[in-house]
């Protein structure tokens, strides 16, 4: 398996085991996760609240005492941390879960907005990660993202990381951390780790007709998953893709691309199959927004393009996928950046180079991506993740 700063370009992601029932197959769980570290794939990664996953994997690393052989990553649900006690409370529970005393990098999960590290930052987060680093129970520390690039950014400077886990794909390019996020992490030298390489599968499952007949007759003989694979890879920036890999045939597949893959080995034909594949998507979206974010700052903090990606994705593939990510990457943030914060000033469409009517598409996607309902879940689970307002600035 080839290897990016000492890692394995492949990693695996243990959200999605097969199950049997509603419950996780073990002994697939147990075939497949041994399969992929004779094939190199040693990094795994969980969380805390992926049912079961963490019970399986820990009896599967002391059942073949994997332990040496792999590099373990689990999450701290910081959402649910309201006190210090919490932060240990929760590692804890998860080292017995895995079976372990130590994990080689644990990821404060799901940071959506800035605002969340200001308030364990409250519960001197700082200090107690160096304790648990001295005492050998953590020994790098590292983020999930799901907020924009702008919220991105600022965590990504605000401590120094070990490794920080995004959402991105072809797809995503300009949306949540995006390539600007991904860049600015390789600059200050933070491994850059990816989950949703394939959206979920829908850059498989739910590719429009057109772009499935046109990678069906390409020369390469690349499948709708190795366009996607070989599209991050070709980047030099990404250290890791994890895969949620569920069978032996994907294992071995996803290695072998894995293995053929290299940074700079898409050229111009390459780049413009991926720009035919993104256009055929976008056939059916309904905001002609590139991302160029030329229209931001805006005055009233609407995160224009944001939402417009929002709205789009719930044509291009499904309403669940549109509302879902407004709900992770735009309702959970602190600051209000929604679409009813616009006052219609017009100040964006005088730079918009794709001459939208972007005060007209707001109120349109206002409300398609946010009935009543969801907003009202939004306010409940803003001050579930984040806590408590920051203090207002005093007016001067």
């Amino acid at each position: 398996m080839q290897k990016r700063n000492d890692f394995p370009i492949l990693g695996f992601g243990c959200m999605r085991f097969a199950t049997k029932g509603r419950s996780i197959d073990f002994e697939k769980a147990e075939e497949q996760i041994l399969r992929a570290i004779e094939l190199g794939i040693t990094y795994l990664d969980t969380a805390y609240i992926y049912p079961g996953s963490e019970e399986t994997l820990g009896k599967i690393i002391e059942k073949h005492d994997l332990r040496s052989k792999i590099t373990l990553t689990t999450k701290l649900p910081q959402y649910l941390v309201k006190k210090r006690e919490d932060l240990d409370k929760y590692l804890d529970e998860e080292l017995k879960r895995l079976r372990t005393d130590y994990l080689d990098y644990y990821l404060f999960h799901h940071m959506t907005d800035i605002a969340q590290w200001e308030k364990l930052e409250s519960m001197a987060v700082r200090d107690w990660i160096e304790e648990k680093k001295k005492e050998g129970k953590i020994r790098h520390v590292g983020f999930s993202f799901h907020g924009n690039t702008e919220m991105y950014l600022k965590i990504l400077h605000a401590y120094d990381w070990e490794l920080s886990l995004v959402q991105y794909n072809y797809m995503d390019e300009n949306s949540q951390a995006g390539r600007d996020g991904i860049r600015a992490a390789y600059e200050k030298g933070v491994p850059v780790f990816i989950m949703e390489p394939l959206r979920g599968g829908k850059l498989v499952d739910l590719l429009p007709e057109k772009a499935k007949k046109e990678i069906a007759s390409d020369p390469h003989g690349w499948s709708p998953a190795e366009w996607a694979f070989r599209w991050l890879w070709n980047q030099k920036e990404i250290t890791c893709v994890l895969s949620g890999m569920n069978s032996i045939p994907m294992i071995e597949e996803n290695a072998r691309i894995a293995d053929t893959s290299v940074p700079g080995s898409f050229g111009a034909e390459e780049n413009e199959m991926i720009d035919r594949i993104r256009a055929y998507i976008n056939e059916n979206t309904k905001v002609g927004c590139t991302g160029c974010k030329y229209c931001l700052p805006c005055p009233r903090g609407v995160d224009i393009p944001g939402i417009f990606s929002c709205y789009n994705h719930m044509y291009s593939e499904n309403k669940l996928t549109g509302r879902k990510e407004y709900y992770q990457t735009i309702a959970l943030r602190l600051e209000p950046a929604d679409a009813s914060r616009c006052v219609g000033c017009g100040k964006c469409e005088t730079h918009c180079p794709q001459n939208i009517p972007i005060r007209e598409k707001l109120k349109e996607a206002n409300r398609a991506i946010a009935p009543f309902y969801m907003k009202i879940a939004a306010g409940v689970s803003r001050r579930f993740m984040i806590g408590k307002k920051k203090k207002q600035k005093d007016e001067t």
